[in-house]
């Protein structure tokens, strides 16, 4: 009876311990959605030169999910496979939110050798890309990109020249099928983002 209480008393804490960290995390990408500042970076008109004192930067992230109903059990307020999906950057403090448009995608499963395909995109889902041009102050700063559907962020620092142009890609890692294949597939959601400046890995 001891033992038994004694797991009992390990379980419970393992799951709040848990329960903190996922709490945690999505209060403190709560907090990186409030703005600081507004003077670090705005979204690039058409046409015109880099003002001076500024940068171009081009913004580029991309997520695939289930469709709606894809899991029974998973709550509506997540965005998997909704018109449009959340994604949070915040650059020296300066905060925006943009909604990504989804568009459904459909992917072979399988090659037609009869492999499975190892495209971590293949199955039918919803894939979203976001895509901004915007000018930013130039010298060092303190990046911030977040997903809230999925309390998941990264953090990372850049330095950027006065007057030059540059390409900042967030590209999804997800989670494998299972244990033994380790393929990956959207199905799973996202494990991590890789990123790249430039096409050099951050």
């Amino acid at each position: 009876m001891e033992k038994l209480t004694g797991y009992l008393a390990i379980i419970i804490f393992g799951l709040a311990l848990l329960g903190g960290c996922a709490i945690g995390k999505g209060n403190y990408i709560l907090s990186k959605a409030k703005s600081e500042g507004f003077d670090v970076f705005a979204e690039a008109k058409d046409r015109g030169g880099i003002p001076k004192g500024y940068s171009n930067l081009v913004i580029k992230a991309t997520i695939k999910t289930h469709l709606q109903g894809y899991y029974r059990l998973e709550s509506k307020d997540i965005p998997h496979g909704t018109p449009t999906y959340p994604f949070l950057v915040n650059i020296s403090g300066q905060a925006v939110k943009w909604e990504a448009e989804g568009k459904e995608e459909s992917i072979p499963k399988y090659t037609p050798e009869g492999k499975i395909n190892p495209d971590p995109d293949a199955g039918e889902g919803m894939k979203y890309i976001l895509e901004k041009k915007v000018i930013v102050k130039a010298g060092p700063h303190e990046v911030f990109f977040g997903l809230p559907g999925e309390d998941y962020y990264k953090e990372f620092d850049v330095s950027l020249n006065e007057g030059e142009s540059y390409f900042l890609e967030f590209k999804p890692v997800y989670n494998d099928k299972a244990r033994f294949t380790r393929i990956p597939t959207f199905l799973k959601g996202v494990k991590e983002y890789d990123v790249f400046l430039n096409g050099k890995e951050i």
